[in-house]
């Protein structure tokens, strides 16, 4: 593919196919840098990505002949299906679906890293922090849906207001306008990856932190290993990026990779399998156990005992416990010696609370622990049943098992549950941010106050 660009009538340009562009600048995101989330690695967009500019390829015609691929861009927008909003509460309480992290980054920097910038169409509380831009050609795409080359390829070749679906699920839509819901429909026959209920996100995480290592590390060197006394198996599945600490460490990758974001750090004792990421400025404690298809995002600590599990960013699990197959929001803060059953005694199906049934719903599988939201804490000695769902900005303590639906605002334990009001929240999440360096501004708070009102219907002590 040669590096000439040249712009035709309504903004079209025309690549011709060959050899890989040589440039770096921001028009076409080769080795460009992404934000935080992406751990401070770089990238250079494969081929079949062209340049960052989103972009749709053209049919050919007369005027355009064949071997030759004309691109003009799109404004691509990561949309929130609402059925599947709902089901993936309380994690979409404050974030839209695309937040959601599963693997080593969250399905919005997937997509990113396909076709460059986008944005999010959501919940109009979410609006404001999370704004939708719109275009005179937009690509849609189901802000659930993880990205791979089949997909995208499809995607591509999507005529103007025409949507792609599976089985009755819209997965993308081109369209003029940001109205998904078109009348003409294309099947997509192969198989996707839908993060279409909260357990999905442990449940895949696995498959995505393989898929996002390999464009992640494709054509790049990790960072040695320069401590003698660390131990590595399949060290060419293991990377390291600048800045990292690792000290007296095992780091196993026979059965998956191992990614240490930027500035990270892996503390004496520490035993990790992979598949294993570790995202920027996190740490695993000393004598950590990490037993493999865990994600730690940015900025978070953990320790303890971790299986298959996935802490979004900005949250604590820094002692002696067990974790598995869960998954932590951010903001969260576990206290010492906390533990989660994901296994029941008599090996039956795990039930949990479905915002949209109001109700629980069992999970089909056998193995799940604890789904908590956003800024929510416990105290020492916490134990969760299996099973369980914790909402927004909750604060759970006392001995006991609490009840295996605790909803948003919720303060108290197994003895029951008063409400956390809302100033003492807001107090509360600036004193934890701003160890951060974050601000809890405006638009945060508006976030917590919706939240707060909407989530009343579920705190029925307050009926009394």
């Amino acid at each position: 593919m040669s590096s000439r660009l040249r712009h035709e009538s309504r903004d079209l340009s025309r690549l011709d196919r060959g050899s890989k562009p040589a440039c770096d600048d921001s028009n076409t995101g080769q080795s460009s840098r992404f934000h935080k989330g992406f751990s401070g690695y770089r990238t250079t967009y494969e081929t079949a990505s062209f340049p960052k500019k989103s972009v749709q390829e053209l049919p050919v015609t007369p005027e355009r002949p064949a071997g030759v691929l004309y691109l003009y861009p799109m404004n691509i927008v990561l949309f929130d299906e609402p059925a599947i909003r709902t089901q993936l509460l309380p994690f979409t309480h404050t974030r839209p679906v695309a937040g959601i992290r599963t693997g080593i980054v969250t399905i919005a920097e997937k997509w990113q890293h396909v076709f460059g910038d986008v944005s999010f169409l959501t919940e109009s509380y979410l609006a404001e922090k999370f704004p939708a831009k719109t275009g005179a050609d937009n690509l849609l795409i189901n802000g659930a849906l993880c990205p791979d080359e089949t997909l995208v390829k499809a995607m591509r070749q999507l005529p103007e207001n025409t949507a792609l679906v599976k089985q009755g699920v819209v997965l993308a839509a081109r369209t003029t306008t940001l109205n998904w819901n078109v009348s003409t429909t294309q099947e997509y026959t192969h198989d996707v990856t839908l993060i279409d209920q909260v357990w999905k996100i442990f449940q895949y995480n696995a498959q995505q932190i393989r898929s996002d290592f390999k464009y992640i590390t494709a054509g790049r060197k990790s960072a040695p290993i320069t401590d003698k006394h660390t131990c590595t198996y399949n060290e060419e599945q293991v990377f390291i990026e600048e800045g990292v600490t690792i000290r007296a460490a095992v780091l196993n990758a026979e059965d998956g990779p191992i990614y240490l974001g930027k500035n990270s750090a892996v503390q004496e004792g520490a035993l990790i399998k992979g598949p294993f990421a570790l995202c920027e400025g996190s740490h695993v404690n000393m004598g950590g156990k990490i037993r493999g298809d865990t994600t730690v995002g940015p900025y978070s600590k953990v320790g303890g005992e971790i299986s298959n599990s996935v802490i979004f960013g900005y949250s604590n699990k820094g002692h002696d416990g067990f974790m598995g197959n869960s998954v932590l929001g951010e903001w969260c803060n576990l206290g010492a010696d906390t533990n989660t059953s994901n296994l029941k005694n008599n090996y039956e199906n795990i039930k949990i609370w479905n915002y949209a049934k109001g109700g629980f719903h069992d999970t089909g599988l056998q193995f799940c622990g604890l789904m908590m939201g956003d800024h929510s804490k416990c105290g020492i000695n916490t134990m969760f049943n299996t099973g369980t769902v914790v909402g927004v900005s909750t604060n759970i303590f006392g001995d006991g098992f609490p009840r295996t639906f605790i909803p948003s605002f919720a303060w108290g334990g197994a003895s029951g549950f008063t409400t956390f009001q809302l100033k003492k929240a807001f107090e509360t999440a600036g004193k934890v941010m701003a160890r951060r360096n974050v601000e809890l501004n405006d638009i945060e708070k508006n976030i917590l106050q919706h939240i707060f009102e909407h989530s009343a219907q579920n705190r029925v002590w307050e009926r009394k």
